[in-house]
């Protein structure tokens, strides 16, 4: 895969979260969200097995150390920490307040990666960062965000979980080049979790989980089995805070689909909005190619240059 397929499988990605939105929402009006987070990834754990049995087969069926099996089982943890504390987020909060801070991980990723790697984050991703995140402001929040709520703490700390979830993929990948397998794992994860902490709390209905069906198989193999998967695929090619950029996007397509399927009207601050995400995606993916090579008496390799 090139750069490009890779950014183009991101895009694809950010397409099917943000048409996903009206399906969990329908899915969490029959069945409690814990419930729903278990059982839309073990429909995504069941879709990826015959790929990462095919996965491990290529690799002659050599087991992953104990150092990547524990990665794999924190990333697994971070999905369903971030998938979860969203759907409780929802519960208690605003659409407009949740839109827009379910984008603070844009930003949060540059961050969280300076932490872990110490690699400090580029001008261009700072820049980027900041335009995507006032698109968002724009484009859900209207420029006029409501009171905090608890609901708001809550997707703000989902938040976190998918910040270092994008950040801690690229580190399994350099260790374990199977991202079926990394995919595979962290539906097993989120779903086994998900169960049972909604067989624990929440009243189980058969009628329920018959009634979120088709909310639960969209959720479970276009946003899980196929978007989850191709975001994995594709952070082999695409550095974590760039990924992250091209994944806001899903807020641009999230207003798009409401605008064609549902008929809401775009405001002129939400195409505003929309055009500052996009601004910041293009910079990123841009600026790159607009820096200009320092003059010196030796060029060095190209695997020896700094992203």
């Amino acid at each position: 895969m090139t750069r490009l397929q890779a950014d183009l499988a991101l895009l694809f990605a950010a397409l099917i979260w943000g048409t996903a939105f009206i399906a969990q929402k329908q899915g969490n009006d029959s069945i409690g969200p814990l419930t729903f987070v278990g059982l839309r990834f073990l429909l995504s754990w069941i879709a990826l097995a015959p790929l990462a049995a095919h996965e491990h087969a290529r690799a002659g069926r050599r087991p992953l150390g104990k150092a990547s099996m524990r990665l794999a089982g924190a990333i697994g943890l971070c999905l369903f920490a971030g998938t979860t504390l969203q759907q409780f987020g929802l519960l208690t909060t605003t659409a407009t307040n949740a839109g827009f801070l379910s984008t603070l991980y844009v930003v949060l990723v540059p961050a969280i990666l300076w932490a872990i790697t110490g690699s400090r984050p580029r001008r261009v991703i700072l820049i980027a960062a900041i335009l995507s995140l006032a698109g968002s402001w724009f484009l859900t929040a209207h420029g006029a965000f409501g009171e905090w709520r608890r609901g708001d703490s809550f997707i703000v700390a989902a938040d976190v979980a998918w910040a270092a979830g994008i950040c801690l993929v690229p580190i399994f990948l350099a260790r374990a080049q199977r991202p079926f397998f990394l995919a595979f794992a962290q539906y097993g994860v989120a779903a086994v979790l998900g169960l049972l902490a909604g067989a624990a709390l929440e009243p189980q209905s058969a009628a329920g989980v018959a009634s979120a069906l088709p909310s639960l198989l969209y959720a479970g193999l276009c946003s899980g089995g196929v978007a989850y998967t191709l975001q994995i695929v594709a952070q082999r090619y695409t550095p974590p805070a760039e990924a992250a950029l091209i994944m806001s996007l899903e807020s641009v397509f999230a207003a798009l689909s409401g605008a064609i399927l549902l008929g809401e009207r775009l405001t002129g601050l939400a195409v505003l909005g929309c055009a500052l995400i996009l601004t910041g995606v293009v910079l990123a993916e841009a600026g790159p190619m607009m820096r200009k090579p320092r003059p010196s008496r030796k060029t060095a390799p190209a695997h020896l240059e700094t992203a």
